[in-house]
């Protein structure tokens, strides 16, 4: 059981990243949500508003298993795969987070002060939601994917603009971790 509730070391979870990753080159998929998430938009009838999600749901239907994989893998792994040992953070790391108001980091990878219902109906919980899946959509849209597809299917497929895509996103977390987040909490 203690293999389940660590995070598994690179020489484990970077083989079985690859190992998917060749499958979904194999059946001709790319790897990444923000087209996932697309399919998601025309199912609903975004395709009435908008050409661009007028697709054929049949050649998209696969990415209806991954996104909901996904979801219920992150559900297993919060409520079932946690252990109650602390995470190995750096003692910095935690007294700046714990500066910026945040209790138990080093004791929980799903802090409360953004994950947990209160948070969430909380006016400032609901204008970080908000603005941050506006930013995200937009972001991943301009960019042409999301981080994964970029940093996982680009970069291993050796494109170009997908390189381009992850320098922008890691000044995007840089700029993110050390200007906007201590001005939001």
């Amino acid at each position: 059981m203690e293999l389940l509730t660590q995070p598994w070391a690179w020489y484990i979870a970077g083989p079985l990243i690859a190992i998917i990753l060749l499958l979904m080159f194999y059946f001709g998929r790319n790897f990444g949500v923000s087209s996932n998430l697309e399919t998601f938009c025309t199912i609903s009838g975004a395709g009435k508003v908008s050409d661009y999600f007028k697709t054929d749901l049949k050649t998209k239907s696969w990415s209806l298993l991954f996104v909901a994989g996904i979801i219920i893998g992150g559900v297993i792994s919060s409520y079932f795969l946690q252990g109650n040992h602390p995470i190995d953070l750096n003692p910095q790391t935690v007294q700046d987070l714990t500066d910026l108001g945040f209790s138990n980091t080093a004791t929980s990878f799903i802090p409360p002060e953004i994950f947990s219902t209160e948070a969430l109906f909380s006016l400032k919980g609901f204008l970080i939601l908000i603005g941050a899946g506006m930013l995200i959509g937009f972001g991943s849209r301009y960019a042409g994917g999301c981080t994964s597809g970029h940093a996982i299917t680009g970069l291993s497929s050796l494109q170009l603009p997908s390189l381009l895509a992850v320098i922008g996103f890691f000044i995007g977390g840089l700029v993110m971790t050390w200007i906007l987040f201590p001005l939001i909490f």
